[in-house]
């Protein structure tokens, strides 16, 4: 009996002494989180991140695969801008809409079909209007067919490392296996954000196409927090019955560039709002530092058997880290380890990576690619230069 008593006993007094510290448990966890546990309430799924570094600073369900409507443009964006950027297309290049590109229904600028535009103009009117009609034909320009321009989506997002994203089309509209998940909708949208030139569409709140004709077509943003939140200059909305309102957006402020992107949302105003909350908390409590603005010079690799010796590295988009305000930065450094390259040298090849430390400590590591392609030299190039080793 006393033993048993004794069992009681301490059995109690174990449970006396867990309780404060579940309480305390439960109270600590809304410190931690701080504001951030109220973002995006009316979200399906949800993400916030730091554009230069890929840093996540807050997720809700964020690999849920789920529809992600004209969202999917981001990914046809990117597949454009790397086309332009590898002079595969120019601005001023025409594409010619197809009967096939015509006929799409829901958003779009309501091409003819074998109406022209420039390139420039059709990614204004994807980036503006979400026109599922100049997706298509700009798909048709660059792969041939829908089909063939989806599997180099699909391409591009294993390179990316998407496990939660599948195309079936590049425009969104709904139909089997087509998914993302925020997630992945961010990372596209960071990788896409690498062309800075893509703002100067997305970031338009109007414009006109077909400027020279009788009947001017009037594009207006669909991403409205472009006019009316500070920093804002993109990306992409969408909206299906099944997916409800979905946005990227991102925003910029001195040198913090923020991704936020919601799926799932009730209605535009909603998910406007809860976007507007999400880069005021991003942008009140994080500042960035930065390692390399875009254009700066980071070193040299050399060649082996190139055409030229040695390729300079420049940084192709800024490099920085994400720190809460207030954070120390005098013991932040990096090192660039590249790798020792033969031609041929491929642009966009991997090349190495940029460590950024504090103290011992490693912050970041970012992957560096070849700025430019580089040949194999020719025979005689080879000779000059051995023949150059021998009187040095």
């Amino acid at each position: 009996m006393k033993k048993r008593c004794m069992r009681l006993f301490m059995l109690a007094a174990a449970l006396c002494m867990a309780m404060p510290v579940a309480a305390f448990a439960e109270e600590k966890a809304p410190a931690n989180a701080g504001s951030a546990a109220d973002l995006a309430p009316s979200a399906r799924s949800a993400i916030l991140m730091d554009a230069d570094s890929g840093t996540i600073i807050y997720e809700k369900n964020s690999n849920d695969k789920l529809p992600p409507a004209s969202i999917t443009k981001i990914m046809t964006m990117l597949l454009i801008m790397e086309a332009i950027d590898d002079g595969t297309i120019k601005l001023t290049d025409k594409v010619q809409a197809s009967e096939y590109a015509s006929s799409m229904g829901g958003s779009q600028i309501f091409l003819e079909p074998g109406e022209e535009m420039t390139v420039d103009d059709m990614i204004k009117g994807i980036a503006l209007a979400s026109g599922n009609d100049a997706s298509v034909a700009m798909a048709e320009k660059l792969a041939g067919t829908e089909q063939q321009f989806v599997a180099k989506m699909n391409e591009k997002a294993q390179q990316l490392g998407l496990k939660d994203t599948h195309f079936a089309n590049c425009n969104g509209l709904p139909t089997n296996d087509h998914y993302s998940s925020a997630h992945d909708i961010a990372v596209m949208s960071r990788e896409l954000l690498k062309h800075s030139e893509i703002t100067k569409y997305t970031g338009l709140y109007q414009d006109y196409l077909r400027k020279t004709s009788e009947k001017p077509f009037w594009l207006v943003n669909t991403n409205k927090l472009v006019r009316f939140y500070s920093g804002a200059d993109g990306l992409k909305t969408g909206f299906t019955s099944e997916a409800k309102f979905c946005l990227s957006a991102t925003a910029r402020r001195d040198d913090l560039r923020i991704i936020a992107v919601v799926m799932g949302e009730p209605n535009t105003k909603t998910r406007n709002n809860e976007v507007a909350q999400m880069f005021d908390y991003a942008f009140a409590q994080y500042m960035t530092h930065s390692i390399f603005k875009e254009g700066d010079p980071m070193g040299n690799v050399n060649i082996e058997k190139g055409a030229v010796a040695q390729m300079p590295i420049v940084a192709k988009h800024p490099y920085s880290v994400l720190l809460k305000k207030g954070t120390p930065t005098t013991d932040i450094r990096y090192e660039l380890q590249l790798e020792p390259l033969k031609a041929p040298v491929k642009i966009g090849q991997p090349i190495g990576k940029l460590i950024v430390f504090q103290g011992d400590q490693v912050l970041k590591e970012f992957p560096v690619d070849a700025p430019q392609s580089v040949d194999r030299a020719g025979w005689w190039k080879m000779f000059q230069r051995s023949l150059g080793g021998l009187f040095t």
